[in-house]
């Protein structure tokens, strides 16, 4: 099931239709601000909004530093674009939560990050589920094999797992992407003995199928800020 996007509508009658969609299940709406305003990024978090995405560090630290103080101390940040080793530093300490963990030289990165900031930053392993030669991820195969030294770095939490969909029409595509996802997600639970609560999957034109499927974060930024 999809959701067309309604022209000429504000950010606060978006998130009503979205959450309207979204209905009870226990998913939680990432507010992605890649486009966003801060005028609108402050009426998201006045209709609700408390998760806000970016996929740039020095973009969210700009708009971390822009929130006025109300909001500052009730919004929690997730980074969600691809992470350059080169911008480690400045993201760890930084996000509640990292979502686009592509490869064991990242986590080991941000695993001695935290540890010289002497904290645990909570991440997840972003996979390619299908081959898709424009998005980055462990493909499952390279997951199985380095899940075991990832989980074994100090300095890190690992929540789940995180796939984007390939740019398709083809639903059946976007459905083995979503349950291939939520089953490695199982399989790694079982052999490992560990609990992945978190599913990243879904964005503005697909959440509605990656809900259908087991998502439990959404992230959406086009059809709530450019309406």
């Amino acid at each position: 099931m999809r959701f067309a996007q309604q022209k000429g509508m504000s950010v606060a009658q978006n998130l009503s239709r979205i959450r309207e969609s979204l209905g009870a299940n226990p998913v939680k709406l990432i507010a992605v601000t890649k486009t966003a305003t801060p005028g609108q990024i402050e009426e998201a978090f006045e209709c609700g909004v408390t998760e806000f995405g970016e996929n740039r560090v020095q973009e969210a630290v700009k708009k971390q530093n822009a929130l006025p103080p109300r909001m500052a101390s009730q919004v929690n940040w997730h980074f969600i674009g691809h992470l350059q080793t080169n911008k480690v530093k400045q993201a760890v300490g930084k996000f509640v939560l990292i979502h686009s963990v592509d490869s064991f030289r990242l986590a080991e990165e941000i695993s001695k990050t935290a540890q010289a900031k002497n904290i645990v930053q909570p991440i997840l392993l972003q996979v390619k589920v299908v081959d898709d030669e424009s998005k980055g991820g462990f493909s499952p195969d390279e997951l199985r094999h380095a899940f075991p030294q990832i989980h074994a770095l100090a300095g890190i939490e690992i929540k789940g797992l995180m796939t984007i969909t390939p740019l398709t029409a083809d639903e059946k595509v976007r459905a083995n992407c979503f349950d291939g996802l939520k089953d490695l997600r199982d399989e790694l639970e079982a052999k490992h003995n560990v609990t992945l609560t978190e599913l990243s999957m879904g964005m503005s034109d697909d959440y509605g199928e990656a809900l259908s499927h087991g998502a439990t974060m959404v992230r959406i930024g086009r059809a709530i800020f450019e309406g």
